[in-house]
């Protein structure tokens, strides 16, 4: 196998773990070879695009292109469930696993959503599409992070952060994502519930080949919580769109839109995408990109004090 250059947000990212990122690091490339040797790949190059993975874009014996993918040590087989699980209906097909090595062999597919230059209105439309698609399948959810979790997990995210970035987006903000959180978590409801992609953005979106009208999902992050947590994510994405023109007006024209494709309660809608706003803002902030960061918590801002 060839030489494999981690990408740097990788690299932050598995650092940000300590010890055991650092070991990830260490033992990737003896990894990916041993992985590469048994299931009989060639190497094409990294892929970009990842944040808590090495993804390589490989070939098998028989020219097929495929991706290989090795994840930090953490919620990796849960990813790995959730993909299974799907069988291919809106997600990625998985071809080999190996769980002791955190690692898959992946069908390859087209471009990301996010390169193919369409507007973030019609970019909306293709995630809502794809997410109504996988929310039917209704795979056994059992075990994985629920909605109530995910609720605490970010209020907690988003106090350690702040107590490190402390003024790089208003108190207010910080304030309001709090009470979001708590509405949520007590909103919880496992019969409402789905197993949600939990990162459902255009880059995460890719083009099924053969067929660029259609998409499948890579990446999930497999939770058992309320559709408008999938559709967070797009309110969360796309801040330059939002700054552009009055960022109050055009996210709730957004929120709306999005209801309006999914059938969603447009205020759980809002309210989390307004926590993922401030957590993903103060998250970007501490992997040294305060540009990106101060988007997103612009945005934020302007939301809160409104």
């Amino acid at each position: 196998m060839r030489e494999l250059q981690v990408p740097e947000i990788v690299r932050a990212r598995a650092l940000l773990r300590g010890e055991e990122g650092r070991r990830w690091l260490d033992d990737l490339p003896a990894v990916a070879a041993s992985l590469a040797h048994e299931w009989d790949l060639a190497t094409i190059g990294v892929l970009t695009g990842g944040t808590d993975a090495l993804v390589v874009s490989c070939r098998t014996r028989d020219r097929q292109e495929v991706v290989l993918k090795v994840m930090m040590p953490g919620p990796g087989n849960d990813q790995v469930r959730a993909l299974l699980a799907f069988s291919g209906r809106g997600y990625v097909t998985v071809l080999r696993h190996d769980p002791d090595r955190n690692a898959i062999l992946m069908e390859k597919l087209g471009p990301q959503l996010s390169e193919l230059g369409l507007p973030v209105s019609a970019q909306i439309e293709a995630i809502c599409a794809t997410l109504r698609q996988t929310w039917s399948a209704a795979p056994d959810a059992g075990g994985f992070m629920t909605g109530a979790e995910k609720a605490d997990s970010l209020a907690t995210f988003i106090a350690e952060l702040w107590r490190e970035f402390e003024g790089v987006c208003s108190q207010r903000a910080v304030d309001l994502a709090y009470d979001f959180a708590a509405l949520r978590r007590k909103a919880f409801d496992p019969d409402t519930c789905v197993l949600a992609h939990g990162d459902a953005h255009a880059a995460n979106t890719l083009a099924v080949p053969g067929d660029e009208a259609r998409f499948k999902f890579i990446d999930p992050d497999s939770l058992f919580i309320e559709r408008a947590y999938d559709l967070a994510i797009p309110m969360r994405e796309w801040g330059e769109e939002l700054l552009a023109g009055n960022p109050l007006e055009l996210g709730r024209r957004r929120c709306e839109l999005l209801a309006r494709l999914t059938g969603v309660d447009p205020e759980p809608i809002w309210q989390w995408g307004f926590i993922e706003r401030v957590s993903t803002g103060l998250l970007l902030h501490q992997l040294g990109e305060p540009r990106l960061a101060r988007e997103f918590l612009a945005v934020a801002d302007a939301w809160a004090a409104a």
